[in-house]
């Protein structure tokens, strides 16, 4: 008879199955022809569906970060640095303001001790010179940059441009330290590691190799009171500094001058 179906039919359950179940919800049942001991088996499908999804995701997760954590490890630090060159009061050795006239009474062209200050950086040393003739009566006047009444105070990088060497092994050398004369001039800055040397009238400009790159020069400037603060960089960027701005802290609002022994060999490139 239409619609009569023997308990065999294999898509059909028995009349003791509830079909109400929510769409998209599966499953499984005992066939029909079961024995009447074996209880029909019921299967959650979506609920067993969820927790696979769960614990995948948990893997996942776990794997994740763990690449996190390593890429974290081999980030770059974070660039340190300026982003302009700041206008910097310099202090003499004696912990007052240096101004030009202290400069012209306590250092002339004679002076054989290295002088030197930071700027733009806490890592980057400059020479503070006065070239003006000492008791040698040996010096120059209008040097390139200078400041003063005769232009005889500069300020050059004291990191060797060859290879790096820092004050004092590069040093200025006052008139009469070594018999060697350049164009006429007995006074430089030279470096006892490899032989370069430095023009100190003409903005540092090479004498002898093996550097090839003259030495930056600190942009000095005299206030209306005579105080003199350094003001920017000029030439080729400081020797192991991809740009004078960048490698470590700005030295803030002041500088301190500091006097130490040169080191001078006359041993030249």
């Amino acid at each position: 008879m239409m619609g009569d179906c023997p308990r065999s039919c294999p898509y059909l359950s028995g009349p003791r199955e509830a079909l109400s179940y929510p769409l998209g919800q599966l499953h499984r049942v005992a066939a029909v022809d079961a024995p009447q001991s074996v209880p029909a088996e019921e299967v959650d499908e979506t609920k067993r569906n969820v927790l696979k999804l769960l614990a995948v995701a948990g893997i996942l997760g776990a794997a994740g970060g763990s690449l996190i954590g390593g890429s974290l490890q081999y980030a770059q630090p974070p660039v340190v640095g300026l982003t302009s060159y700041p206008r910097v009061a310099l202090i003499d050795t004696d912990g007052s303001t240096l101004t030009v006239s202290k400069a012209l009474s306590e250092y002339n062209s004679d002076t054989s001790e290295v002088v030197t200050f930071n700027y733009p950086l806490v890592n980057e040393p400059n020479f503070f010179l006065n070239l003006a003739p000492g008791p040698s009566g040996i010096g120059a006047t209008d040097a390139l940059n200078g400041i003063g009444p005769q232009k005889t105070i500069v300020a050059f990088s004291a990191i060797c441009q060859h290879l790096g060497c820092p004050a004092p092994a590069l040093a200025y050398y006052p008139p009469g330290t070594c018999p060697q004369t350049f164009n006429g001039l007995g006074f430089y800055i030279h470096c006892s590691c490899h032989g370069s040397t430095y023009d100190v009238t003409n903005g540092a400009a090479n004498l002898t190799g093996p550097a090839v790159l003259p030495l930056p020069q600190v942009v000095l400037e005299e206030a209306s009171d005579g105080t003199i603060y350094a003001t920017g960089m000029v030439g080729p960027p400081v020797n192991g500094h991809l740009d004078t701005l960048t490698g470590s802290y700005g030295v803030g609002q002041s500088s301190s001058l500091v006097r130490q022994a040169p080191v001078h060999l006359c041993s030249f490139g």
